[in-house]
């Protein structure tokens, strides 16, 4: 595996959750870690509104810190439908650089199906209408994710990201025909990822992001522990080795890809 130099350039996890309890005690002491390794700016994520005002105060407090918010498809069912007007108000806040995570999840949730769909269209109009990029989460829902997404798109375009992509090559290959994003996380790292990495070295090296899904899926030799935006460099290893690259080239290359789709982001100075 290629190994991270010593003087790290920037890469940047694109999906933590900072605001969950694992990090409450030593959320300081994480992000000091990440600067450590490397990782210049992270996309902390709120998967529930309610949450919005916790997530929007980790940014506003931690200057490498951007957020987004949206309603997880696993609490589509549980929480109040968000309301296109309450997310496009949300993305007024300087900091506020995506919507989401939405999307579909039928592994544990396939009984809300409609209602994620119904969930997932109102997302998608707000990132339509905000020119902030969509975060999808896609579990066990590959032709419905596919066909809903390449159906929005045509009334009507939008930038996108599949997060921790795991899916299978179709979905790949239709995100990718509508100019989204892959985005490679731990799981790219485990060693029963062969057809994974395959899908990741057929895709476009322009449309890859970075992320590690903290404190979920933390790469080998951390695998079964809490993950950390850090840890983000040891997947970056993973897909510059994919991609046949020197690390810094692929830690590049992956960071203009975040910049080109999370223009907030890559334009804000604080």
């Amino acid at each position: 595996m290629t190994d991270q130099p010593e003087t790290h350039p920037e890469i940047i996890d694109s999906h933590c959750h900072l605001d969950f309890p694992d990090f409450a005690a030593d959320l300081p002491a994480v992000l000091a870690r990440a600067k450590a390794a490397g990782v210049g700016r992270m996309v902390t994520i709120c998967t529930g509104l309610a949450a919005e005002p916790t997530v929007r105060a980790i940014a506003e407090t931690h200057a490498p810190v951007f957020y987004a918010a949206g309603t997880h498809p696993m609490s589509a069912a549980k929480e109040p439908l968000a309301r296109l007007d309450q997310l496009l108000g949300m993305t007024r806040h300087p900091k506020m650089v995506g919507i989401g995570e939405t999307g579909l999840d039928y592994h544990y949730t396939a009984d809300s199906r409609d209602i994620q769909i119904e969930s997932l269209v109102i997302h998608i109009a707000a990132a339509r209408q905000s020119g902030l990029p969509l975060i999808i989460h896609a579990r066990d829902a590959d032709d419905d994710m596919a066909a809903i997404l390449t159906e929005e798109h045509r009334k009507g375009g939008f930038g996108c990201v599949m997060h921790c992509f795991s899916s299978g090559r179709g979905l790949a290959e239709a995100a990718l025909e509508l100019g989204f994003y892959l985005s490679m996380s731990g799981i790219a790292t485990f060693k029963n990822s062969t057809e994974l990495r395959d899908i990741f070295a057929g895709a476009p090296l322009d449309r890859i992001l970075l992320e590690t899904d903290a404190p979920y899926l933390a790469p080998p030799p951390h695998r079964g522990r809490r993950n950390e935006p850090a840890y983000s460099a040891i997947t970056a290893a993973t897909g510059a080795e994919v991609f046949g690259m020197e690390y810094a080239d692929f830690a590049r290359q992956t960071t203009l890809n975040f910049e080109r789709l999370f223009t907030k982001a890559a334009g804000w100075r604080g």
